[in-house]
């Protein structure tokens, strides 16, 4: 047995620092390593954290799939520094990946996931490009529904014209548009508790005062002011 107390925290932590370090995901008997902790635990922890809505993990397996903001698998985000690649999930994790790493960073994607490929780049944490939108289609209260296809469809768009198009054109409801500057500043603070082993999720009322600050007023965001985990 473990001395470590193995909350959500400490084991979403660990998974985080370890891709960030090396670009892939930590399998069970790694993470079983690192926490010294048994295989058999870090598995039941897995699943815990997954019904927590901390991770997510590919059917029937331990593997992991997702831990926002970073994807295991391809997506339309590719997130490089100078020595490393990741896949962030959709346009706001792929930022969030980006301020995790806390060093130059360039996002590569394709507007719309439909139009011409694009490159982002985080400069000395500042934003270089910054003529930029992206589309928020998905309620927050229906982002966990599927939240594989929720990320999936936000997306960067170069205006707000073209969010229009590409709504008629694949039959998805217009959602909020908002600025790729706005989304960067909301990014680092959304996720700027995720390596902290005690990290918890956001309550919907410290959600809902995040969504306030950086004026997320759309009714996209809006959750029940409950003291549940958003």
């Amino acid at each position: 047995m473990s001395n470590l107390e193995l909350t959500h925290g400490l084991l979403h932590s660990t998974i985080l620092q370890f891709i960030i370090a090396n670009g892939f995901a930590p399998d069970a008997s790694e993470l079983a390593a690192a926490l010294h902790t048994p295989e058999a635990e870090i598995v039941t922890a897995l699943t815990a954290l997954q019904d927590y809505h901390g991770v997510v993990l590919h059917p029937n397996s331990s593997r992991i799939w997702v831990i926002h903001p970073f994807s295991l698998a391809p997506t339309n985000f590719a997130v490089r520094t100078a020595g490393k690649a990741y896949w962030g999930n959709c346009a706001w994790c792929s930022l969030g990946v980006a301020a995790l790493l806390k060093c130059d960073t360039t996002i590569t994607t394709v507007l719309g996931a439909d139009k011409q490929q694009v490159d982002i780049h985080i400069r000395d944490g500042e934003l270089v490009e910054t003529d930029f939108y992206i589309h928020f289609p998905i309620p927050m209260t229906k982002a966990w529904d599927n939240v594989i296809y929720t990320c999936s469809t936000m997306l960067l768009f170069d205006s707000v014209r073209d969010v229009e198009r590409w709504c008629d054109q694949h039959r998805i409801a217009r959602g909020d548009v908002q600025p790729l500057s706005n989304v960067w500043n909301f990014a680092k603070v959304w996720y700027g508790n995720h390596l902290n082993p005690g990290w918890e999720k956001w309550t919907n009322e410290q959600a809902l005062d995040i969504f306030k600050q950086f004026s997320l007023t759309h009714e996209v965001w809006q959750i029940p002011s409950t003291q549940t985990r958003f």
